[in-house]
């Protein structure tokens, strides 16, 4: 925190005297874009990110073709489909898109959503076989079924057909499934290029798919074409939760599928957003913070099906029920995780410098472990899992990565070493069984493994900025204008900026150790600050009080609050440097 800002090259010495001109505008736009890696004759599909301009032909895709092929023939002959989902928002997102889908083409197809806590991840054989002697020909299994080899090869055993819709990473070897989609898939060829898109991005690339197959065949001689675009506020949905990069792709899904939600016209998700009491549009940080939330506490603690329940209700009053349940159940699940990342953080606090933070506890709640590994892995900027073991010894984890440390790579590779029982996922998020005698040696493997990386990607703490401003400088103006060149989220940060230089002129405690602050500028105005989570640090410190008397430049996200009469802006802080 004492150390100065590092201002980027692009940015050093400019001072922003925003005036709101459109020129302006322009300006800090294409200069966000380009910081974020778009190629300087691609701005404008960047600043206005459209399906057109940034999706594939679906057939590039290993099993693409085979998939929709398969899928046109249930339709068309009106066979008995299940989607196999997993249970988070990602998993019910995928299979409420398919389901949506099918049902306006005519095929009433049903949702299968293991329970986490009887069935725990993916599919089993012993699932598909009964869903397969219940009558179902064709099970698509969605966000889930990479790695699942003994589970399809009981279906085959037991003549069903099964299409793997994933994301996660594969192992060399395949399971025998009738198709595999996965852009991550070891011997995808152009595909790997959208290795970025969550399952519900690549369920909806085979929905494009199927439509062209059933084009081809006539199939819309008399009835309409489903508008695929209109799903698009449950890609949005699930891309965002389920923390997939913004780049390309997946920026337009988010773009286009908020303009979509912002219409309401999924029944669900319109009573999802009365739920979480929000008064406008939702935003990509709704998304990630009030609505994922929402749908993952239903699977986090023991109804698992709500979500898809809710995304595919044409019932107003289910709607209203589901949502208003899984509201309750995420208050629920809020308690539970505070106990458990109490302990956590007392574990990975003990356990010194470790490059990667390996906790587990017994009696933990299997729900709530993806959660604590997210806040341990910001708490300490380090990879984090978290393991529940249950009374019989055996470990349920789930794990979250930084930037530059390919956490499901790491997992598989334990698992190969026969060190898990299970266990996969991607770059960022993993999970994994394992029995408890051997978490230390498992812990040690990714100690090994993951070291240099860790140490490579820790190695620059400095903060990027993307402007720098003076006080009176952010004002809603001006963050409407930042927020032109979003929808930001992960691969695609949020602009960050320096304001200053300014005093703390009161600071305060609010919520759960934030720190709240009004600082004064040279330039004679104020500006709303908020720490999250900073009232113990030293950075949080600093601000109640040991830095009253000293001008600083303060460096965050600027955000729009509109909790009062009218908007005002106000800058999240990340850091601040002392400018004597």
């Amino acid at each position: 925190m004492n150390a100065p800002l590092s201002f980027p090259r692009s940015v050093t010495g400019q001072l922003w005297a925003w005036r709101g001109a459109a020129g302006e505008c322009d300006d800090l736009v294409d200069q966000l874009l380009l910081a974020r890696g778009c190629p300087p004759d691609a701005l404008a599909a960047h600043r206005t990110p459209t399906i057109r301009d940034f999706m594939p032909d679906p057939s590039i895709f290993r099993d693409m073709d085979a998939a929709a092929e398969r899928l046109a023939r249930a339709v068309s002959t009106g066979e008995n489909v299940t989607i196999f989902g997993d249970y988070d928002v990602d998993g019910a997102t995928s299979a409420a898109l398919l389901i949506r889908l099918l049902r306006d083409l005519g095929l009433d197809a049903h949702a299968y959503i293991p329970d986490r806590l009887m069935e725990g991840y993916g599919p089993s054989g012993e699932a598909l076989v009964k869903l397969a002697r219940s009558g179902s020909t064709l099970i698509v299994t969605v966000d889930c079924g990479a790695q699942a080899f003994e589970a399809l090869a009981m279906a085959r055993d037991a003549g069903v057909d099964v299409i793997v819709v994933d994301h996660h990473k594969c192992a060399t070897e395949l399971p025998n499934a009738f198709a595999l989609v996965n852009p991550n898939r070891l011997d995808e060829d152009e595909g790997a290029a959208f290795g970025h898109l969550a399952a519900v991005g690549v369920a909806w690339l085979l929905g494009a798919a199927l439509i062209r197959q059933l084009r081809a065949s006539g199939h819309f001689a008399a009835r309409a074409e489903p508008k695929l675009l209109e799903l698009l506020d449950i890609v949005a949905l699930g891309t965002v939760a389920d923390v997939a990069s913004l780049r390309g792709l997946n920026r337009a899904f988010v773009a286009q599928g908020l303009k979509i939600m912002a219409g309401r016209r999924n029944l669900g998700l319109d009573a999802l957003i009365t739920a979480s009491r929000l008064k406008r549009a939702p935003v990509c940080s709704d998304l990630g913070f009030a609505l994922g939330p929402r749908i993952n506490a239903g699977g986090r603690v023991g109804k698992s099906d709500l979500g898809v329940r809710l995304l595919t209700t044409d019932d107003p009053d289910e709607a209203r029920d589901i949502a208003e349940e899984l509201d309750r159940l995420n208050t629920e699940r809020r308690a539970i995780e505070a106990v458990v990342q109490d302990d956590a953080d007392a574990m990975a606090i003990g356990q010194g410098n470790r490059a990667v933070a390996v906790v587990s506890g017994h009696g933990w709640h299997p729900g709530v472990i993806g959660i604590v590994a997210g806040r341990l892995k910001e708490k300490f900027n380090r990879p984090a899992l978290v393991i529940a073991v249950d009374e019989n010894g055996l470990g349920k984890g789930s794990g979250r990565s930084v930037a530059g440390v390919d956490l499901g790579a790491a997992v598989l590779a334990a698992k190969d070493a026969g060190l898990l029982i299970a266990g996969g996922g991607h770059a960022m998020a993993a999970g994994l069984t394992v029995e408890a005698h051997r978490i230390d040696a498992f812990a040690d493997f990714l100690e090994a493994r993951l070291s240099a990386d860790i140490a490579r990607s820790g190695a620059d703490r400095s903060l990027l900025l993307d402007a720098v401003v003076a006080t009176g400088g952010v004002t809603p103006t001006f963050v409407e204008a930042l927020e032109t060149g979003g929808p930001y989220g992960m691969g695609w940060p949020a602009p960050r900026i320096a304001a200053g230089p300014m005093r703390v002129i009161k600071a305060d405690i609010v919520g759960t150790n934030h720190v709240r602050a009004v600082m004064a500028g040279d330039d004679g105005r104020s500006l709303k600050t908020v720490a999250f989570r900073q009232a113990e640090t030293e950075l949080g410190q600093a601000l109640l009080g040991a830095g009253r008397d000293r001008r600083l430049w303060a460096a965050g996200r600027p955000k729009i609050d509109d909790w009062g009469a009218r908007p005002a802006a106000e800058l999240h802080v990340d850091d601040i440097a002392f400018v004597d």
